[in-house]
């Protein structure tokens, strides 16, 4: 508690929350079906290492990461569990890939998986790949059932997976998800007819897909932000998801300003009578974007106060006249557990996901159960 009194601006990831949303996604699965917890984007601003060490402690043996740097960053660390590149990595890290092992990289084109193979040759080594198959989304994957089938027979590689990515599975009942669905798992079907080989991991489920679409679950899901206790869209399906991180910060200092006094840079504010302010230690280098200025509230002892002026890079200022007796120490929560994270991200004209990950590296995470 002594060291958590000391930071300015804190991350509480709470890992009992973490562990109850596994537990209620893992519920939800038919039997041998597996649970991929992804892990990319330093695990949506979490901690890529504690979160992966919890997973496996509640049987997780799939991890995903978005680039071989997270790879390397997840085997340094002790982290054993198989792990799946989503991104495209330049051919030239194929041999560093396959030394790590267990670990799969995404293919999406004949181009690398043929760069892939060529960076092989000679070593004796085989790199596990899973295929991507594109089926809406517009971003990577095969088109072309044929050049999918001449990545699977290079020898250097070894096909143990299949994927797609959905683009609306959010909407609940969207007709495009459904086409996307169908799409792969006719793909999936006349792919391994015509290499002759099975794919022993089918994967589609994201986030939305987990509460809207069970029946896209195959041989494995991969929900990203449902992980982390933020739903994708208003539906909630069967999952009772809880927030794993809480934003906090503290009051460091209190100010009193009359009547026509300005806050903060180009004098957004004007006070309209005496107002009591306190300065929060928390701006837009630690992940409170800028342009959240005059849009959110915060909790400070169980109540909201009305941030005010412009939010700068290492701090910003809230209204506290009508909260009595507030003072300098006092504990702020910016979203979590009083306010939803999805209330800034809509104020903000943007996504939960981004907020989450915009949490920066000098807020340090505390790790709580």
């Amino acid at each position: 508690m002594m060291e958590l009194q000391k930071k300015r601006t804190w991350a509480e990831i709470r890992l009992g929350n973490l562990e109850h949303n596994v537990r209620n996604m893992q519920a939800q699965l038919p039997a041998g079906c597996r649970y991929l917890g992804v892990v990319k984007a330093n695990a949506y601003g979490h901690g890529a290492v504690e979160v992966s060490r919890r997973l496996e402690t509640l049987g997780v043996t799939n991890l995903a990461v978005a680039c071989f740097d997270e790879a390397v960053r997840l085997r340094q660390a002790g982290v054993t569990a198989d792990i799946l590149i989503l991104g495209p990595s330049p051919a030239f890290l194929a041999r560093d890939i396959a030394e790590l092992r267990h670990v799969a990289q995404a293919v999406g084109s004949l181009r690398l998986a043929r760069a892939l193979d060529a960076e092989l040759t000679g070593t004796g080594l085989t790199l596990p790949v899973h295929i991507k198959l594109e089926t809406g989304m517009g971003r990577t994957g095969f088109t072309n059932l044929a050049d999918a089938a001449r990545a699977m027979s290079l020898p250097g590689l070894d096909a143990q997976g299949v994927f797609t990515h959905f683009c609306v599975s959010d909407e609940y009942g969207n007709e495009f998800t459904a086409a996307q669905f169908d799409h792969f798992t006719r793909g999936v079907a006349m792919l391994e007819e015509r290499s002759g080989k099975k794919f022993t991991i089918r994967h589609c489920t994201n986030s939305g897909a987990m509460v809207n679409y069970p029946q896209t679950y195959l041989d494995m899901v991969r929900p990203g932000i449902a992980q982390y206790g933020i739903y994708p869209a208003a539906e909630h399906g069967a999952l009772e998801l809880r927030p794993v991180m809480r934003l906090m910060t503290r009051v460091a200092e209190l100010t009193g300003h009359a009547a026509g006094d300005t806050i903060s840079y180009g004098r957004t504010y004007t006070c309209d009578g005496p107002r009591i302010f306190a300065v929060l230690p928390i701006g837009y280098a630690d992940g409170l974007h800028r342009a959240l200025s005059g849009k959110l509230e915060v909790t400070i002892r169980g109540r909201k106060a009305p941030q005010r002026g412009r939010i700068c890079m290492d701090m910003c200022m809230v209204d506290v006249t009508d909260i009595p007796d507030v003072e300098i120490g006092d504990e702020v929560e910016i979203f979590g557990d009083a306010q939803s994270i999805d209330v800034l991200a809509q104020a903000a004209g943007t996504i939960s996901y981004e907020l989450l990950t915009a949490v920066s590296p000098r807020v340090p995470r505390v790790y709580l159960d």
